[in-house]
């Protein structure tokens, strides 16, 4: 059984049918991506994961569990934490009071604190910008602090939208290093990123959406080699 199964699910913004029925699975320990055009449903499917929208029809399923009938706030508890897109730090707190934030879903104080020195380990950057206001930071650091933030709520699963959006090349490069840092702590992790070169670079497999719809599933060596990925994704004639 898959950690997460997404199962047919049709989701709309009014009467506009954003997502057809979309169906995919990310197992423990992967990285999935989901590649797509801006307007595919990307974001779409994520934010249905996380139940900020509900769908019509169809089911998310978290180790056979339906979350249907769960809000989003008991969706985090449950093991799923989203990295949104345009990062969305509190901007006018600080960084560390931005990371407890992250953490509100939970009770040891301890396992807290443990976390917190992680963060800070695999952000160095963080740690210097402890006391420093979020809204403050560059693009870059608030990034790094959106991830961290999702990551205290100590998910089983981690979603990220669009963590590469508006980042330096140099910021993007170490950004991805981090995802696969955090995969191999033993973090799944589901990707939607419209950089697909990169998002390749990191993920096990990959699903190709297109106007709410999947219509390409493989390993991420195969999709590399499919002609309508690399013409339409890659850049590749």
């Amino acid at each position: 059984m898959a950690m997460l199964e997404v199962e047919n699910i049709h989701s709309y913004y009014g009467n506009i049918h954003a997502l057809k029925g979309v169906s995919l699975t990310v197992d423990e320990g992967e990285i999935v991506t989901l590649i797509g055009a801006n307007g595919a449903g990307k974001s779409t499917t994520l934010r249905t994961i996380t139940g900020i929208l509900k769908p019509r029809d169809g089911r998310v399923q978290l180790d056979g569990e339906d979350l249907s009938h769960y809000k989003p706030h008991e969706i985090v508890y449950k093991g799923i934490a989203m990295v949104p897109e345009g990062r969305h730090v509190f901007a006018r707190l600080t960084v560390s009071e931005n990371l407890d934030m992250g953490a509100y879903s939970r009770n040891s104080k301890q396992e807290i604190a443990d976390d917190l020195e992680r963060m800070f380990t695999l952000f160095p950057r963080l740690k210097e910008r402890r006391s420093q206001v979020a809204g403050t930071l560059s693009g870059g650091e608030q990034q790094m602090l959106s991830t961290a933030r999702a990551l205290m709520a100590h998910p089983r699963i981690l979603l990220m939208d669009e963590p590469s959006m508006g980042l330096a090349p140099v910021l993007v490069e170490a950004i991805f290093d981090t995802i696969k840092q955090i995969n191999k702590e033993g973090t799944t992790i589901l990707l939607v990123e419209q950089n697909a070169l990169m998002a390749l670079s990191v993920a096990n497999r990959g699903y190709v959406l297109q106007t709410g719809e999947i219509v390409l599933n493989d390993t991420v060596d195969k999709l590399k080699k499919d002609p309508t990925v690399q013409k339409a994704y890659l850049g590749m004639e």
